[in-house]
């Protein structure tokens, strides 16, 4: 993640510099906001496969948690069913 974002700051300041030598030095809200959006679609099309790769972690580490949660509960109602079988006999 941290590969990821030093990556997209890298592309923004890069788009920075170059506007800035291409002459938007006066305007600074051009300046900006064109290195924003030309650093967005850049990150967008060239950082695709570690965007994917990611999201496939953060996936697969939300279903583990997910999966975590369902046996514990599972675990919790099967204690209380034996406390309820204990306490009718």
């Amino acid at each position: 993640m941290v590969r990821y974002t030093l990556l997209r700051l890298l592309i923004f300041f890069g788009f920075l510099l170059l506007f800035w030598l291409v002459g938007l030095r006066d305007n600074k809200v051009l300046l900006l906001g064109a290195a924003a959006v030309a650093s967005s679609a850049a990150s967008y099309l060239l950082l695709r496969g570690m965007r994917d790769e990611l999201t496939a972690r953060l996936v697969a580490r939300h279903e583990a948690r997910a999966e975590q949660r369902a046996q514990r509960r599972l675990s919790a109602d099967e204690v209380a069913e034996d406390r309820e079988a204990e306490a009718d006999r």
